[in-house]
């Protein structure tokens, strides 16, 4: 796969993860299960993404495992939401919060294998890691009101998650040997 077509999947995903996250946050009424739905298609939809950019790049892709495993988790998650709706709407809160913790786990780590290739542009992908890890982490301390607020909570981190996709778009020709 060319870089080119590399950068244009991390857009789309990017675009796609924004849009589900200005949906969520226009309309915070929406059901529990309602947002489930699109945290579960848009989720899927990134994890392929990265499944399908690491079978094709992954010899010359910095942080290639890394890119891998946030793939896998993204896909089993989606999966588990979208045929799973009524035990996500009791799960909601911890899903999502161990899908934010385990993306900045892998945000953050990728990052300082950037750091150590000196590219530029890492900084970036560290603080979103940071930002996904501690939110993530947060969210595990009072699920009652993570469901309450889910809508607006999962459209703002949504459209962060987004903007790493949308990142990882901008600075793609960085990350390819």
């Amino acid at each position: 796969m060319n870089q080119t077509a590399t950068r244009v999947l991390w857009g789309i995903a990017g675009a796609l993860l924004i849009l589900a996250g200005i949906v969520c946050l226009g309309q915070p009424g929406l059901a529990a299960a309602v947002v489930a739905i699109y945290l579960g298609l848009s989720m899927l939809f990134s994890g392929v993404v990265d499944l399908i950019i690491y079978a094709r790049a992954h010899g010359r892709l910095y942080g290639a495992g890394w890119l891998l495993v946030d793939g896998i988790l993204n896909v089993l998650l989606s999966i588990f939401l979208l045929f799973h709706e009524s035990f996500a709407l009791l799960s909601l809160p911890l899903l999502f919060g161990m899908w934010l913790l385990f993306s900045g786990i892998s945000h953050l780590v990728r990052s300082l294998d950037l750091r150590s290739f000196g590219v530029r542009g890492w900084g970036w992908f560290c603080a979103l890691g940071i930002l996904f890890t501690v939110v993530g982490f947060l969210s595990f301390f009072n699920p009652v009101a993570s469901l309450i607020a889910i809508g607006g909570t999962a459209g703002a981190l949504m459209i962060l998650q987004g903007a790493g996709y949308l990142l990882r778009a901008v600075f793609g020709g960085r990350f390819l040997r």
